[in-house]
């Protein structure tokens, strides 16, 4: 009698994640029994602010600090190893945006030392996830750089996140809205998780507690925002947004949407743009590529709600030139990329139909 062979499935999270209001003054307190002399990268925008609140916070670890400078590359992963050799660090502490902590996650996976993550944003999930992205000096996705273990603490300051501009809430809701179209994906595909497992079944009830809460609560979080007040919606939405999207995408899989941003950053139009903001084009994109019209129209409502692209022009592409698309398109379904996690086939005509709806 043949016998189906068993896949693995899993997931993963983060050693440990707390979220409140002026968590950042016990950054030290938390970070101790984890490491006690700190690298701390700290945002390039911010960087005077928050070392100020860094150093207050540091409690009872050593913390030598490194204003980030701007991209997560190989130059500036190496910079940070650098750093943090001459600091002789047993921990490294990103504080900043998504860049600043991709960086933070790579640099302390090269020195082989313990990780805390401190978003100051949520405008991705990039702060529970064991991957970074690294880009090149134009601006571009070089690769992804997947990891061995996810950040040991993410530390999350709603106090800190809720002065940020809701442009930024926003676009975090745009990256979390793909978790669950993508982990869907995945699932009806059994394409592999970023780690080569199938998604375990609370991977994809996660991806869905992601869409729901962000369906729900989106439009009052960005209110509470711009009042620069971390109420209940906004404490939901920064949950959503960075662990149940963080969870939802690493553990689920990602397709289509993030494949199709990939493409879009060939393209200098979308530079100015944030992430988020372009995977929610992403999303609406491969709602077209799988002719669900109904949900196309549900999700295009909710980004106008949410501040978030509906058409090329809002992420700078004003001439959407078939050429332009092309790049896109091609680059989206290269060999090995993850639209081949999509339960059909996807051909580059196919991304270049679907945008040409978002012109």
């Amino acid at each position: 009698m043949l016998v189906t062979p068993i896949r693995p499935r899993g997931a993963r999270f983060p050693g440990r994640y707390i979220q409140a209001p002026g968590l950042i003054a016990r950054l030290g307190q938390e970070a101790a029994p984890l490491g006690t002399r700190a690298l701390a990268i700290l945002d390039g925008r911010l960087a005077d602010q928050l070392e100020t609140m860094v150093q207050d916070g540091a409690g009872p670890i050593g913390i030598t600090t490194l204003s980030h400078g701007g991209e997560c590359s190989e130059t500036e992963i190496e910079r940070g190893v650098a750093a943090g050799q001459t600091a002789g660090a047993d921990l490294v502490i990103g504080v900043g945006g998504g860049k600043t902590l991709d960086t933070a996650k790579a640099v302390a996976h090269q020195l082989g030392a313990a990780t805390v993550i401190v978003p100051t944003i949520a405008a991705s999930d990039a702060p529970c996830s064991a991957l970074a992205v690294v880009y090149r000096e134009d601006g571009t996705v070089a690769y992804d750089l997947f990891l061995p273990r996810n950040p040991d603490l993410v530390l999350v300051d709603t106090a800190i996140i809720a002065q940020a501009p809701a442009r930024f809430l926003a676009a975090g809701i745009g990256d979390a809205l793909a978790t669950y179209y993508e982990a869907e994906s995945s699932r009806r595909a059994s394409a592999p998780n970023c780690w080569g497992t199938l998604g375990a079944s609370v991977a994809f009830r996660i991806a869905e507690a992601c869409r729901d809460t962000i369906f729900e609560y989106g439009p009052h979080a960005l209110e509470e925002c711009d009042a620069g007040t971390p109420g209940e919606a906004l404490e939901k939405v920064v949950e959503a947004n960075i662990l149940l999207s963080g969870a939802g995408f690493e553990s689920g899989g990602v397709a289509a949407a993030h494949a199709i941003h990939h493409g879009l950053c060939e393209l200098h139009d979308v530079h100015d743009h944030l992430h988020g903001e372009k995977v929610a084009i992403g999303v609406l994109a491969s709602l077209l590529i799988h002719g669900d019209r109904a949900e196309f129209e549900r999700v295009r409502a909710f980004c106008k709600a949410v501040r978030l692209p509906i058409q090329l022009a809002d992420i700078g592409i004003q001439d959407p030139t078939d050429e332009k698309l092309r790049i896109v398109a091609e680059r989206a379904c290269r060999p090995g990329e993850i639209m081949h996690n999509e339960p059909i086939t996807v051909t580059p005509d196919m991304v270049v139909a679907a945008l040409k709806e978002l012109r």
